[in-house]
């Protein structure tokens, strides 16, 4: 294997403490021949000195834009908006590819720069699944801040800042102490529940002690015949788990909410799909993600003839677009150790079937971005 040199940068999203390698990730590639590179990141759940000890080089934060513009540059989440040229290789989430709000924007920059981008969304193995996604930690840490939201809603408060949990077990207590003990009488719905992302709400619900019977999961067969559907309405939390790849009718709408008047049993949806700026987004009650700092958002009411908005019960949302972050150790684990086959084929990435792939749709995008900008 040609040597190989990567470089891990800093996270500049706020609470983000994920990291796509891992100190157990780095020594597996440094043992393959790599190089490593690691920016010092205090905000990082993992310490600048695990990677130095294992033969890593700590360079200073964020100082990506000045290393040698062959070495691949490995992230998590979008780079701060700007309108600098982008002339690196960059791996990373970048939330482009589904012209998501500024997607243009973000790809004209690898298009004057001359970089590349690829997408860690669409990394996929041979039957074109992701191999390596945050889904079930997501879905896990979003159902519980979804019984948190409700806790709170039930209170009259709204939910304060969100802090991350040292492990699964802890925020599983966390979560059944805020809720008197136990999640037992709580009926919850899972839109999703077949996936990574559902598997993991519906994990957590079940350890939180709701019901079997109270956990309705539904899929592809259930929501075949298109929304709005009552039955979210009659639930306690909604968890949105749904991959979005083109336009459905609406899961859920303002005008539904208001219509089912003072009865509503529904008071949190949690969108872990975060799907806010696409134009196709199945949730359209909602118009901004929210953050570890301020985790809900409530749906405002139109009036209606039967309730005044202020006599319905409270609705909050959950739409934050990093939830794993609630587990940051456990879920950069997992995922690092998945996306490890595929950095391990790195040197040979103008023939590796993951890597062409992957280079193959961002110059698709691409030419869209050029399109839609002008360029």
């Amino acid at each position: 294997m040609a040597k190989q040199s990567l470089w891990l940068r800093c996270e500049k999203k706020q609470f983000e403490r994920r990291t796509a390698i891992t100190p157990t990730t780095a020594k597996k590639l440094i043992d393959a021949g790599f190089d490593i590179s690691v920016e010092r990141d205090s905000q990082r759940i993992f310490n600048d000195a695990e990677y130095e000890a294992l033969g890593c080089t700590l360079v200073e934060h964020n100082s990506w834009p000045s290393a040698p513009k062959d070495i691949p540059i490995i992230g998590l989440k979008e780079l701060p908006e700007s309108d600098d040229p982008l002339p690196h290789t960059h791996i990373q989430f970048a939330h482009c590819y589904k012209q998501q709000a500024g997607w243009s924007k973000v790809l004209s920059r690898f298009h004057r720069g001359g970089g590349t981008l690829y997408d860690l969304e669409f990394l996929t193995d041979a039957q074109g699944r992701r191999v390596a996604a945050f889904g079930y930690h997501a879905g896990f840490a979003g159902s519980a801040a979804g019984a948190l939201a409700l806790a709170a809603e039930r209170s009259g408060k709204t939910l304060g800042q969100l802090e991350p949990f040292e492990n699964e077990n802890a925020m599983v207590e966390g979560v059944k102490k805020v809720l008197g003990g136990s999640g037992k009488g709580l009926k919850v719905l899972v839109i999703g529940a077949l996936g990574r992302c559902g598997s993991g709400a519906v994990d957590l619900f079940r350890k939180i002690g709701v019901e079997e019977d109270d956990i309705v999961k539904w899929d592809m067969a259930e929501t075949a015949k298109g929304g709005p559907f009552q039955e979210i309405l009659d639930v306690d939390i909604f968890v949105n788990c749904i991959y979005l790849s083109s336009q459905i009718p609406p899961f859920l709408t303002k005008e539904q909410i208001a219509g089912a008047g003072k009865d509503r049993r529904l008071r949190v949806v949690v969108d872990v799909s975060c799907d806010t700026t696409n134009p196709y987004n199945p949730l359209p009650v909602y118009d901004i993600n929210t953050t570890f700092s301020h985790p809900t958002v409530p749906v405002v009411l139109p009036q209606t003839a039967s309730a005044a908005t202020s006599d319905l019960p409270s609705l909050s949302v959950v739409s934050i677009d990093h939830l794993p972050t609630l587990l940051p150790r456990e879920a950069s684990e997992q995922f690092s150790a998945a996306l490890l086959p595929s950095l391990l084929e790195l040197p040979d990435r103008k023939t590796a079937r993951v890597w062409v792939e992957a280079e193959n749709l961002f110059r698709q995008k691409l030419a869209e971005a050029v399109e839609a900008e002008g360029l």
